[in-house]
């Protein structure tokens, strides 16, 4: 019976020290919301083709045109903001995972030569074609 009873405390325990690193992470990005530094990075995806790199930027809620996106020292750096939505600010918040606020990601690039290339939305990330040059 002592076990169980000390089992149930070390759960109990749990759950409350999760719901706090919840209510913390939700203060975090709360605080972080007016910064011009980037406090997040986003997942991406690079893979090759015989003519491009696909960059695969996931960035659900943020407009692909409002990205930035530019190849320098032998990276892609995508820089943004993801906004919290107008209605949702005055709301209150039980859990908060997507991270808002300014994002930046370097990505380095396998060697080779790429032009500017296309950028478009597809299912909430950023695809960028980067084209192979000549000598890429």
């Amino acid at each position: 019976m002592g076990a169980r009873k000390s089992n149930v405390w070390m759960w109990t325990r749990m759950r409350a020290m999760l719901s706090e690193v919840d209510e913390m992470r939700s203060r975090f990005f709360e605080l972080r919301m007016g910064e011009t530094t980037p406090t997040w990075e986003p997942p991406v995806d690079v893979i090759e083709t015989s003519t491009e790199l696909l960059v695969l930027v996931a960035l659900p809620g943020v407009d692909p045109k409002t990205a930035d996106a530019v190849i320098s020292g032998g990276a892609l750096i995508v820089r943004g903001t993801r906004h919290l939505p107008e209605s949702l600010r005055r709301a209150r918040i039980h859990r908060m995972e997507l991270p808002y606020g300014c994002f930046e990601r370097r990505i380095p690039l396998p060697p080779g030569r790429y032009d500017a290339g296309q950028r478009e939305a597809a299912n909430g990330c950023l695809l960028i074609r980067l084209h192979k040059t000549e000598g890429g």
